[in-house]
């Protein structure tokens, strides 16, 4: 019963496709990345990266954030914009520099779950409420960096849709 209620609403795919949602959600973690610096790593051998010697055993930590915007790699890096992850078509592509979960054989372990509780959390929020800043109040987009970057408090409205 249940499963077949699954069937007929979602389908048998784990994540129904929404490209703009995915783009979206994809641009907010690239804006606003949680954690932005990567776990310390030590080099294993001495070598030349972009210029400068980094000996064997010297301890590395990736700023992550320099990359998510990179001028390189995203058309407007400091603009909020989800068509960095949309092609012409308008299907989801995802950049190979969107590394907010770091990269390579160490990368986060929790990406999976976190992308399954971001999907479940901004799809459920935006079915019921829809969003906006009070009026007069201009967005912000400030935080408090640290190990995490924090927003600062702020104001939000959520109005319940009656659909």
């Amino acid at each position: 019963m249940v499963q077949a209620e699954i069937d007929r609403v979602i389908g048998q795919s784990r994540q129904p496709s929404m490209a703009d949602r995915d783009a979206v959600i994809h641009e907010i973690q690239r804006i606003v990345n949680i954690v932005p610096l990567g776990l310390p790593r030590f080099s294993t051998k001495d070598i030349q990266l972009g210029g400068y010697h980094i000996p064997k055993g010297m301890q590395v930590i990736v700023n992550l954030t320099s990359v998510l915007f990179d001028k390189n790699e995203w058309e407007t890096p400091h603009t909020f914009n989800p068509g960095h992850f949309l092609d012409k078509e308008g299907k989801f592509v995802k950049n190979p520099a969107f590394i907010p979960f770091s990269a390579g054989k160490r990368v986060c372990l929790g990406e999976s779950l976190a992308k399954m509780e971001l999907f479940l959390f901004f799809t459920s929020f935006l079915q019921r409420f829809s969003f906006s800043v009070p009026p007069g109040v201009k967005p912000m987009m400030d935080f408090r960096f640290g190990i995490t970057l924090a927003p600062l408090p702020h104001e939000i409205c959520a109005t319940p849709r009656h659909l």
